[in-house]
């Protein structure tokens, strides 16, 4: 029962920062690839496209004077994603593999509206923005000690990078900040283990990512001019901590069962550049008279991410397969930020595999997403002052969709 049947390289396919599901996942950081028998290369593209839109609440704070435009328009961004994968046999016990990807982004652009609430009409004539770039290349060892086990561990190279500019009359005094991050580079591991039984197509892995952590160097203003407050000190953030559970079996002549379950801790997360830090200081101070000052972050998640996705894969022949999964992501929590306006989702993925030869092969494939309803809220939200909640409450996004596009090509040697 050695199946080949397409698992795409797309899961979590939607997970993107602020603007989708579940905070700033992408990729899925997925080391199936180094799990393949003897030598193996493969190569990946996603390309996402997403339609999320939501309607502002009906407020002066919020709304143009005469203005009957409620809505947010488009603010997802469609957004593409590369993975490439080597893993070796260098000897009977020992692997090694290589494997790059780009685990966490963000591609969020409010369009200009007459309602003026996530945008600028006058002054930058630009929207609220944010853009996440990060890139992994992860290092592996495997050690084998009979057929059945795998244990393996390793070392991750991450760099980071991006920026963001807020506008608009929800965004108060912060309106026209800018705020762009230099790339910084840092290391973290992996290790994990997994067993197989060739003879009925069974594999389950369990893979733990560490933390990593980053010290940016920020370069903040407010419609161009230098935002200088306190001393100058580099932006620290911490990329989430994660685990990957996979497992597949032959469930039938020629079919396959698989499921892949992820957790990432969202909730350690939270970015509070310096100088904007300084200025929610002062301003928490003034609005709520001295009860509390303790200022708010620019981004953070308070509930941690989880997803599972269950799929079967059928061989029709030797040259080609299909495959049909169903998605849940839990997303990180309702309120969300109003730069990452949802709240999980469902999906719907097919697929499907030609091998022209036995030892290499190309798949495709499509998956649909249902994004979750979410209220919109900035970051004041969470604060412990009485009343803040509703002031925070800005917009309501519901009926969100996202489709997304697979290929990838593998060789074996």
């Amino acid at each position: 029962m050695k199946i080949k049947p397409l698992i795409l390289s797309m899961l979590p396919i939607l997970a993107t920062t602020y603007s989708h599901s579940a905070a700033m996942d992408q990729s899925g950081q997925s080391i199936l690839a180094f799990l393949e028998d003897k030598n193996y290369v493969e190569a990946s593209i996603a390309v996402v496209d997403p339609d999320v839109s939501g309607k502002v609440r009906d407020r002066p704070d919020l709304v143009n004077v005469g203005s009957t435009d409620l809505s947010t328009g488009d603010m997802a961004e469609s957004f593409q994603y590369y993975n490439v994968a080597l893993k070796l046999q260098i000897a009977p016990m020992v692997s090694f593999g290589l494997i790059y990807d780009q685990p966490f982004g963000a591609a969020v652009k409010y369009p200009l509206r007459d309602n003026n609430t996530f945008s600028d009409n006058k002054i930058s004539q630009t929207g609220t923005e944010a853009n996440v770039d990060t890139q992994n290349i992860s290092m592996l060892f495997g050690f084998q000690p009979d057929p059945h086990f795998n244990l393996y561990a390793g070392g991750v190279y991450q760099t980071v990078k991006g920026n963001v500019k807020l506008r608009g009359n929800s965004m108060s005094i912060f309106n026209g900040y800018d705020a762009d991050f230099k790339k910084d580079n840092a290391v973290g591991w992996l290790a994990g283990a997994a067993f197989q039984i060739p003879e009925i197509a069974l594999k389950a892995a369990v893979t733990y990512r560490s933390e990593i952590k980053h010290k940016l160097q920020a370069t903040e203003s407010i419609f161009g001019e230098p935002l200088v407050l306190t001393a100058d000190t580099k932006t620290e953030i911490t990329t989430p901590q994660s685990v990957n559970l996979d497992f597949q079996t032959g469930v039938y002549k020629d079919t396959l069962a698989y499921l892949n379950a992820r957790w990432v801790n969202w909730k350690q997360f939270e970015l509070r550049p310096t100088q904007f830090g300084a200025l929610t200081e002062m301003a928490t101070g003034e609005l709520s008279q001295g009860l509390y000052s303790g200022g708010f972050n620019l981004d953070d998640y308070h509930k941690d991410q989880y997803s599972v996705t269950l799929g079967l894969g059928h061989q029709f022949t030797e040259k080609w397969a299909a495959s049909a999964d169903v998605s849940w992501d839990s997303g990180t929590g309702n309120p969300a930020s109003v730069l990452n306006p949802t709240k999980g989702g469902w999906g719907l993925g097919l697929g499907v595999q030609y091998n022209p030869a036995p030892n290499y092969f190309i798949a495709g494939g499509v998956k649909y997403i249902w994004i979750g309803d979410a209220t919109a809220q900035d970051g004041t939200y969470y604060l412990p002052v009485p009343g803040i909640s509703e002031i925070a409450q800005q917009g309501d996004y519901k009926d969100n969709t996202a489709i997304g596009y697979g290929l990838k090509m593998g060789y074996r040697f």
